[in-house]
């Protein structure tokens, strides 16, 4: 059998997850060629076609639910690990991004979804697509007021002088009561679902009982270097809906995109399952 083209980030979670997948450690599962790539990167592959299992963002599947289907583990939901607005610190709360050139890590990730639900009525004089890790040191040098980001960036924005002019995700539970639907894994729908959803459960399993078997995977892709970083990383966007999204995850995908699809910031979709 030819091997899968897979393609996720190089963040802990992910490595963390399909540890032990990619590492021949699940009996029977189908072998893989694995890309990594950030989830802009991703959502564009995904949308080419060019991948059979790959990391999105959960705002991109619009885009995508033709060609594929969403797998019901794997991917990043849960609560407390929402996406981050920040400033360099001397940017009234009052103005929000009104006149402000924005830094976001991509145009169809669900960060810059949820920012632009958020931010609703409010005018920036600019928004770029940046890679994620020029956002930080781009706002600390000024050559942007805000930045939006996720992943690590919860932890270790202070080390760039930076503050929160807001926590979306906080925001949106606040506002939803639902968990926020960050990233989710999709299959190409002419591959066995269920066999990969086997597969894929199993490996977080794996992941779950031997968390030390992946440490050195996880090390030798991560960003951040720091081994609690990592360790807190994977600790708030590893979960139980890792394993299965449920009703709750569900219904969380599909407020989240119903909301987008109304406000006219999304395309029409068809079923999520």
């Amino acid at each position: 059998m030819t091997a899968l083209r897979l393609a996720f980030s190089p963040c802990p979670n992910d490595t963390f997850i399909f540890h032990a997948w990619t590492h021949g450690l699940i009996p029977s599962a189908p072998a893989t060629e694995v890309t990594f790539a950030d989830v802009d990167v991703t959502n564009t592959a995904a949308e080419q076609g060019r991948f059979d299992v790959v990391k999105v963002s959960y705002a991109a599947l619009p885009w995508l639910l033709e060609r594929y289907r969403l797998l019901p583990c794997g991917g990043a939901l849960g609560r407390g690990c929402g996406p981050l607005v920040l400033t360099a610190g001397d940017r009234p709360d009052a103005g929000g991004l009104t006149g402000a050139r924005v830094a976001v890590p991509g145009e169809r990730t669900t960060a810059y979804l949820l920012m632009r639900l958020w931010a609703s009525g409010q005018s920036p004089a600019s928004i770029e697509v940046v890679p994620f890790a020029q956002i930080m040191p781009g706002v600390r040098d000024g050559r942007y007021d805000a930045g939006l980001v996720i992943h690590e960036a919860r932890f270790t924005y202070p080390r760039y002088g930076l503050r929160a002019l807001a926590d979306l995700g906080q925001w949106w539970e606040q506002s939803t009561g639902h968990p926020i639907p960050l990233g989710a894994i999709i299959a190409r729908r002419e591959l066995d679902a269920e066999l990969l959803t086997d597969v894929l459960r199993r490996s977080v399993d794996h992941a779950f009982a031997h968390p030390q078997a992946s440490a050195a995977y996880v090390a030798e892709h991560a960003d951040e270097l720091d081994p609690d970083v990592q360790r807190q990383h994977i600790e708030l966007y590893v979960n139980s809906f890792s394993r299965d999204l449920g009703e709750q995850g569900y219904a969380a995908i599909e407020h989240l995109l119903g909301r987008a699809r109304a406000a006219g910031l999304v395309r029409d979709f068809g079923p999520l399952r």
